[in-house]
């Protein structure tokens, strides 16, 4: 269910319907039991609030879980980042992220890099408070990324190898 100011940021009925049936139908909302990052994050703005849940094995993503509550616009948002990174590696799931981030931000053509439902989220763009919704999940996700890399930073000054993730 949406609220009515959100019905403008929402678009055309067909872009709608993909962001209502993510909010309503998330994908792989819930807790990853065998998760190996799990990081917060928060939209001071509206209240929104994410917990990502990531089980990372050999530079792929395998599973993707996620909690948290937020407008339908921050909630579908996260759905089809879940849908979209899992089962793919690191890298394309950072390019998708830095891709869509500049999209939105910047509102610029659509990017090389496929962006499937994700395009039903391009009326925020006009609404740059809501932007922050839509970029949620994937700051958090990127925050992972961050997270993951200091760990190696830390581990090559120290001349230690990364346990492999399990």
């Amino acid at each position: 269910m949406s609220f009515p100011h959100e019905r403008e940021a929402l678009g055309d009925d067909l872009y709608r319907e993909i962001i209502l049936d993510h909010y309503a139908r998330p994908r792989h909302r819930g807790p990853l039991k065998e998760a190996t990052h799990t990081e917060e994050g928060i939209n001071p703005t509206c209240g929104d609030a994410i917990e990502l849940h990531l089980q990372i094995r050999d530079g792929k993503i395998e599973g993707v879980g996620f909690e948290g509550h937020g407008c339908s616009i921050s909630m579908a948002s996260a759905s089809m980042l879940a849908d979209m990174i899992c089962g793919k590696d690191l890298e394309y799931a950072n390019e998708l992220t830095q891709s869509f981030k500049k999209w939105m931000l910047e509102r610029e053509q659509k990017p090389d890099v496929e962006l499937g439902e994700l395009e039903a989220l391009e009326g925020v763009r006009r609404y740059p408070v809501r932007i922050k919704c839509a970029l949620l999940a994937w700051n958090t996700f990127l925050q992972v990324l961050r997270a993951q890399q200091t760990t190696q930073e830390e581990l090559d000054e120290r001349g230690e190898q990364r346990e492999p993730d399990r």
